[in-house]
């Protein structure tokens, strides 16, 4: 009995044009995240206890203007994690008051992960069928970013947010008095919370950088 004939069957798996995009980088992203976690971690470790924070018996009245100015100096790096955390829930209360605007906002952090930090230099961005060059993307995102923060209710909101975070800053800063802190000299003025930024970024790109994708235009 004959053998009947293979069909040939094409293998669509392997075309270049049927596999997923990737729109993020995914190594440079990852490290962003776990640089981004365990800067927050050690910041948050560095932070003073609460209740020395809020002790009501170093708590009076300061003597003068030049006193008080005094007094926040020295309160501000002995206290900066409590303070930028304090700062951090004023912010987030005011966002999750104004539902719209934590939205505004996520879609525009969104836009800056997606689009330009983090996406492969090879996959340019194709919007109505056009391409945008990498100058051009940047260029439309920080124009977005503008109208967004200085044209929008948004950035009234983050302004007066902004404000009342720091005017309970200054007024604990003020009143707290300073003279049983020991702040250690030799500690690093840029570690933790406080310097995760430019840390992530510089791991970020290292892990871009790593990736056989040729350079933007």
């Amino acid at each position: 009995m004959a053998k009947p004939p293979t069909l040939p069957i094409s293998d669509h798996s392997g075309g270049s044009g049927s596999q997923p995009q990737q729109t993020v980088s995914a190594p440079a992203f990852r490290t962003f995240l776990s640089r981004l976690s365990s800067s927050i971690r050690q910041s948050l470790s560095q932070r003073r206890p609460w209740l020395e924070l809020v002790d009501r018996s170093a708590i009076s009245r300061p003597d003068s203007l030049t006193d008080a100015y005094s007094r926040i100096r020295r309160n501000l790096p002995y206290f900066k994690v409590n303070y930028v955390t304090i700062v951090s829930l004023v912010l987030a209360l005011s966002l999750l008051s104004h539902p719209l605007s934590l939205l505004v906002l996520i879609c525009l952090f969104g836009s800056w992960i997606f689009l330009y930090l983090f996406r492969p230099s090879d996959q340019p961005v194709v919007i109505l069928g056009r391409t945008f060059s990498d100058r051009e993307t940047l260029g439309v995102l920080v124009i977005l970013t503008i109208v967004v923060v200085f044209l929008t209710s948004v950035g009234s909101l983050l302004t007066s947010a902004l404000m009342i975070g720091l005017g309970i800053v200054c007024l604990h800063g003020a009143f707290r008095v300073p003279e049983d802190l020991f702040l250690d000299d030799q500690e690093p003025s840029n570690t933790g919370l406080l310097s995760f930024l430019s840390g992530a970024a510089t791991s970020a790109a290292v892990a871009a950088a790593s990736t056989p994708v040729s350079g933007r235009v």
